[in-house]
């Protein structure tokens, strides 16, 4: 019954990841017009992320093994980890926040580490390295790229027009698909990789049998998703829009053939960034901006992290206290986070109105 349970949760995770972040890799390609049906796209879509899973074997091992040893990898705590993965990625999407579920993946099996103090730190740590450093990589490529190509229009005006323009459209459906097998490489680990480790499935299996919950989830749930990245991303030429996909894909592929786990969200949104900064300068940096992108690096992990921490001392090691003293630290937390929101409010209606209570 467990072990069922254990394939049911993978699968149900990995139609989520479909519907999120796979979706939301044809975005661009849709919201331009270059592809202008929403079933065209889905199909290509689903098409393209089986086609990358059959490549993420690397990916699905550093899941599986890479991170704490597969000796501690039971089928309860397969169960856990998933439900700690499914669970925060879940609550992110009610409260519509854009969490990475590489990070949310990698988090649940840090959470399970800590709790048997078995955790690879030295693997970790270049994971979490590569983490910061992608990103950047992508805004760097895709500023001096978008610079290239401000100049190159100056010289040819006729660059955006014509022949040219159905050019860049096919260029933006064929980055738009890479982007996709990109995903499916890199993001199918996440759901079958603790079956993997915990020696419930091989690799091969696991990844086919991923990458179709991962390509259902993309056609069936991945509608809302497409349309709402479409409206976002119309400021793009097709040109800057193919080098943002085509960016976020060779970086996602790179990381993949390594084993590496990768939050595709956030280089893609560097790479916006990169583009954004090369047309209109540093105007676009703004603050809020900058301090999302650090948020969601740092809530992903940690997120997931804990539910999984907490899920093992519940329910294998029956510690509540433990239970009751971390929500007891995130009540808190939440709770100064509140009172901080209050002052400042506070703060501002004195400036506003100059008078007090």
């Amino acid at each position: 019954m467990l072990l069922a349970i254990a394939f049911i949760v993978s699968f149900f995770f990995a139609m989520n990841i479909g519907a999120s972040g796979a979706a939301a890799s044809m975005g661009v390609a849709y919201g331009s017009g270059a592809i202008p049906r929403k079933s065209v796209a889905l199909l290509l879509c689903g098409i393209s992320v089986f086609l990358g899973s059959l490549g993420g074997g690397e990916v699905v091992k550093t899941i599986g093994s890479g991170i704490i040893p597969s000796s501690i990898l039971t089928v309860k705590i397969v169960v856990i980890i998933l439900t700690a993965a499914t669970i925060s990625l879940f609550a992110a999407n009610i409260m519509g926040i854009p969490l990475s579920t590489s990070e949310i993946t990698v988090g649940a099996v840090v959470g399970v580490g800590i709790a048997y103090q078995a955790v690879y730190f030295n693997k970790l740590l270049f994971i979490v390295s590569v983490w910061i450093v992608i990103p950047i990589i992508a805004f760097a490529f895709t500023l001096a790229v978008g610079k290239w190509f401000l100049a190159l229009k100056r010289k040819y005006p006729q660059l955006e027009q014509g022949r040219w323009q159905k050019t860049f459209m096919t260029l933006l459906i064929v980055t738009g698909c890479f982007e996709a097998f990109s995903a499916g490489m890199n993001n199918v680990a996440n759901a079958v990789g603790p079956l993997v480790g915990a020696g419930l499935i091989s690799v091969g299996p696991a990844t086919i049998l991923g990458g179709l919950s991962v390509a259902a989830g993309a056609l069936l749930l991945g509608r809302r998703v497409l349309e709402t990245n479409g409206k976002k991303i119309t400021n793009f030429s097709p040109f800057e829009g193919s080098a943002i996909s085509g960016t976020g894909a060779l970086l996602v592929i790179i990381s993949s053939l390594f084993g590496l786990p990768v939050p595709l969200t956030q280089i893609t949104t560097s790479a916006i960034i990169g583009i954004g900064t090369a047309k209109s300068g540093l105007s676009i940096w703004q603050k809020r901006i900058v301090v999302q992108l650090l948020k969601v690096w740092l809530v992903s992990p940690i997120f997931s992290l804990v539910i999984s921490y907490s899920l093992i001392k519940l329910l294998l090691d029956s510690d509540v206290y433990t239970v009751i003293a971390i929500f007891s630290v995130c009540l808190a937390t939440l709770g100064v986070i509140s009172l901080k929101k209050t002052a400042v409010e506070e703060e501002r209606s004195l400036h506003e109105h100059g008078g007090g209570i």
